[in-house]
């Protein structure tokens, strides 16, 4: 009890008073406290800077794509500020096992039902080494605070998995008690930075970003002058682009904005075009002559690359909209009055292209400035309209306004 009571700062008394139970009350962490910012004794760390993670399972409360995002945002928390890398695996046995239980759940720590302990992790070891266990009867959420924001108890746990104990600093990430933050709006304290970096070193890589002088203005989703700069699908959601924000829908919730920045820390704003290859799982952005790749929100290795690597003419400045479609493999690029056909398989672009895209969509006669594909159609938008074609007739069925898919 003394012990616990110098951990949090409390008086140091040796009995259960109000103020030490309303603490152990609070919903946690399930590994033992230690100190300030911590190590594990012994400081156990990975040999590698090169580790896999695989999620093995999902709670029933997130769809399988927010808790693939809040899993992979968890990792690159700790990834911006070490030289510490991950890669997802599917299969086999990978450095960090992510998994949902309850109860018994298959090592000696059982969890304890709704609240309580949430999850707990594992130092750097063989075995269970690094795997982070969740709580199934926990109402995790993407970032409602009527839950527990699973991508904070994640990039906790995932502090543990590198080889930080916990931290008596109130604010630290790896404080032992779960504290709502905006996850928007979240940034690493600097005592996990300390931590972390005692261990692996800082990431040479990275590059010191300075946040905005001003918060920049929100677009309104109800504006009749809207004109999208891009739209694309991502693991079953359609995000919509705008300056620097984006929208983001979803059959199973409600739909959110959010700032770019904030969700791909490595994308340009003013997105100019953008789409997603599933079968690779991949999502590009296109602005000027630049593309980026994207494996959720993680930029891929190499990127950004020119459009060259595209096999797009040097004469072309810039792509307008992109649009994959999953049947035929193709991806089309357009450019202006025009628009080409890439074949992700065969990685070049088909013959005969480009064309007019008034010869290919009969009626489109405006500039294409984004485009997505939905339950057979695919949606052409062009100033602040929205042109429904078939997507294998290619005929025209109606016009829409930009906001259709948007809550207005």
């Amino acid at each position: 009890m003394k012990e616990m009571q110098k951990f949090f700062g409390f008086k140091v008394t040796g009995k259960l008073d109000s103020e030490t139970m309303e603490m152990m009350k609070k919903p946690r962490c399930g590994v033992p406290d230690v100190a300030k910012y911590s190590t594990f004794e012994g400081n156990p760390k990975w040999q590698t800077n090169k580790l896999t993670y695989r999620i093995v399972n999902y709670t029933p409360h997130m769809s399988k794509a927010e808790v693939d995002d809040s899993m992979e945002k968890a990792l690159q928390v700790w990834a911006k500020v070490t030289p510490v890398k991950f890669t997802r695996i599917y299969s086999g046995a990978a450095d960090i096992m992510i998994s949902f239980g309850t109860r018994y759940h298959g090592d000696a720590y059982p969890f304890d039902g709704p609240q309580g302990i949430l999850a707990h992790a594992f130092a750097p070891s063989p075995g269970l080494g690094g795997d982070a266990h969740f709580d199934g009867d926990e109402f995790f959420t993407l970032r409602s605070s009527r839950g527990f924001v699973l991508f904070l108890v994640a990039a906790h746990e995932f502090g543990h998995s590198l080889g930080l104990a916990h931290s008596n600093i109130r604010g630290a990430l790896m404080f032992p008690t779960y504290s709502f933050t905006d996850p928007d709006r979240f940034s690493l304290p600097y005592d996990d930075i300390r931590g972390i970096q005692s261990l692996y070193g800082p990431n040479r890589d990275s590059i010191s970003i300075q946040p905005d002088p001003e918060v920049p203005t929100a677009p309104n989703a109800c504006d009749p002058n809207l004109i999208m700069d891009a739209v694309t699908t991502l693991r079953g959601e359609t995000m919509f682009f705008k300056d620097s924000f984006f929208w983001r829908s979803s059959p199973s919730r409600s739909v959110t904005q959010l700032q770019i920045k904030h969700f791909w820390l490595n994308a340009p704003n003013n997105i100019e075009a953008a789409y997603e290859d599933p079968v690779r799982d991949k999502l590009f952005f296109f602005k000027g002559r630049q593309v980026w790749a994207f494996n959720g929100i993680t930029l891929e290795s190499g990127y950004p690359k020119t459009l060259s690597s595209f096999g797009v003419s040097s004469l072309v400045r810039k792509i307008c909209a992109a649009v994959h479609d999953t049947s035929s493999g193709k991806t089309l690029l357009f450019v202006e009055k025009v628009y080409y056909s890439y074949d992700e398989r065969a990685k070049k672009m088909d013959r005969g292209y480009p064309q007019l895209v008034e010869s290919g969509f009969p009626g489109m006669t405006g500039e294409v400035t984004a485009a997505h594909i939905a339950n057979g159609f695919i949606y052409l938008y062009s100033g602040t309209n929205v042109f429904e074609f078939g997507l294998y007739s290619k005929k025209y069925f109606r016009v829409l306004k930009n906001s259709f898919f948007l809550p207005c």
